[in-house]
C-alpha cells in the first residue's frame, strides 16, 4: 500500500557555460521538486517534477500543492501495484499537470522495482538496452557558442544540437558546424519559426549536413511538419506530443520522422514507454528529450530509452548534473557525455545526497 507522499523543493543554478538560449527563452535556474514514496512495507521510491512555467506551465512550486492536497489524498491507502492505475488515478483527480503527476508516477515505480529487486527499466518491461548515446544542446553566438563548445567537449560530449528560431540562425549553425567539425549536430527550433523561416532555412541547413531539425513550428501546426518533411531534413516532433493523443494526431498527419519523449510530458514512465511503443508501431523512431532534468529525472529518462523496444540512433538528452554546477546525487549517473549506463540496482538505481533526503516533509 501507499503509506506517505512526501516533497522537498531544490532549486540549482545551470553552469553558465553550458546555459540554453532558445526560442522559449532561456534555462538558467531549475526550481524542482523531488518526490518521495514510503510504502506500508517501508520501502522508498523517489521521483523529480522537472517543470517550468516557461515551458511546461508548471513549476515546482504548483506541483508541490496539488500533490499535498488533490494527489496525496487520493493515493495515500491505495495499492502501490499496479502502478498504471495510480497513473489513472490521478488523472481523475486532477486535469492536466503531466510534469507534477510524472514526479508522483516516477517515485511509485521506483518503489515498485525496488520492491521487485530489479531496475526500473526491467519492471517497464525491458531492458533492451545498457546503454544510451547522448548529446547536448549548445546555444548563443560567437564567444558564447564557442565557450559553451569548449565546456562541452571538455565534459566528453562528442554529439550535439544548437538553439535556433530567436535570429541569426544560419550564422549560429556555420558557426557551430566549424566548431565540431564533422561531429553529429542537430537543430533545435522550439516551434520558433514561421513556415516560411523553415522553408527558406531547411534547405541550408542541409547543405550544412545538419542531421536533423527538431519542432521547427508552433506545436499545432501539423499539416505545416508534414510538408516540411519533404525539404531534404528529418523532422522532430517535441512540443507538439505531450500525450497520448497528441502522438496519435501527429502519427495521423504525418508530421513527424522522429518522436521526443519525456517521462515529464507523458505523466510517467509507464506511459512514456506506451508511447514509445506505438510511436514505433507507426514506424516512428523515438528519443529521449530534456526539460533540464536534475539526477532523478535524468535516472528516469535513463530507465525509460533502456525499455523501449526500439530507441533512435540519434543520441537522446538525458545530460542530468552535466548541466547543473553540483548534483543531487550522491553518486553521479555512470555518463561520460557520450553514452549514459545503467548501473544495475533496483528501481532507478540513484541515492540522493544525505543533506537532500534530510529536507523532505
Amino acid at each position: 500500500m501507499i503509506a506517505a507522499i512526501q516533497t522537498a523543493k531544490i532549486s540549482l543554478e545551470a553552469d553558465p557555460e553550458l546555459l540554453v538560449r532558445g526560442a522559449r527563452g532561456a534555462h538558467d535556474r531549475s526550481d524542482f521538486l523531488l518526490v518521495r514514496v514510503i510504502t506500508s512495507d517501508g520501502i522508498e521510491g523517489y521521483g523529480e517534477v522537472s517543470a517550468t512555467p516557461l515551458w511546461s506551465g508548471e513549476d515546482g512550486t504548483s506541483a508541490d500543492h496539488f500533490i499535498r492536497t488533490v494527489l496525496a489524498p487520493a493515493l495515500i491507502g491505495t495499492p502501490l501495484t499496479p502502478v498504471g492505475a495510480a497513473d489513472d488515478l490521478m488523472d481523475k483527480v486532477l486535469h492536466g499537470n503531466p510534469f507534477t503527476k510524472a514526479g508522483v508516477s516516477i517515485a511509485l515505480w521506483d518503489a515498485f522495482a525496488r520492491t521487485l529487486g530489479v531496475p526500473l527499466a526491467v519492471a517497464l518491461g525491458g531492458a533492451y538496452r545498457t546503454e544510451i548515446p547522448i548529446k547536448l544542446s549548445l546555444s548563443g553566438d560567437g564567444e558564447h557558442l564557442e565557450r559553451a563548445y569548449q565546456a562541452a567537449t571538455t565534459a566528453g560530449f562528442g554529439a550535439f544540437k544548437v538553439k535556433v528560431g530567436v535570429g541569426n540562425d544560419l550564422q549560429r549553425v556555420r558557426q557551430a558546424r566549424q566548431l565540431v567539425g564533422d561531429a553529429f549536430l542537430g537543430t533545435d527550433a522550439n516551434g520558433g519559426w514561421s513556415r516560411a523561416d523553415a522553408t527558406r532555412l531547411i534547405p541550408e541547413l542541409a547543405a550544412l549536413n545538419v542531421d536533423f531539425v527538431e519542432q521547427p513550428l508552433e506545436p499545432r501546426d501539423l499539416r505545416g511538419l508534414h510538408e516540411l518533411r519533404q525539404l531534404g531534413l528529418p523532422v522532430i516532433a517535441d512540443e507538439s506530443v505531450f500525450g497520448l493523443h497528441d502522438l496519435v494526431d501527429v502519427i495521423e498527419a504525418r508530421a513527424a520522422d522522429v518522436i521526443s519523449l519525456y517521462v515529464g510530458k507523458s505523466a510517467g514512465p509507464g506511459r512514456a514507454v506506451q508511447m514509445g511503443q506505438l510511436a514505433t508501431a507507426h514506424g516512428l523512431d523515438v528519443l529521449i528529450g530534456s526539460n533540464g532534468e536534475l539526477g532523478i529525472g535524468a535516472a528516469a529518462q535513463l530507465h525509460v530509452a533502456a525499455a523501449l523496444p526500439r530507441l533512435s540512433a540519434y543520441p537522446s538528452d538525458i545530460i542530468g548534473a552535466h548541466y547543473y554546477t553540483e548534483d543531487v546525487l550522491e553518486k553521479p549517473l555512470d555518463s561520460d557525455g557520450r553514452l549514459v549506463r545503467l548501473s544495475g540496482e533496483p528501481g532507478l538505481g540513484v541515492t540522493l545526497r544525505a543533506d537532500l533526503l534530510r529536507e523532505f516533509r
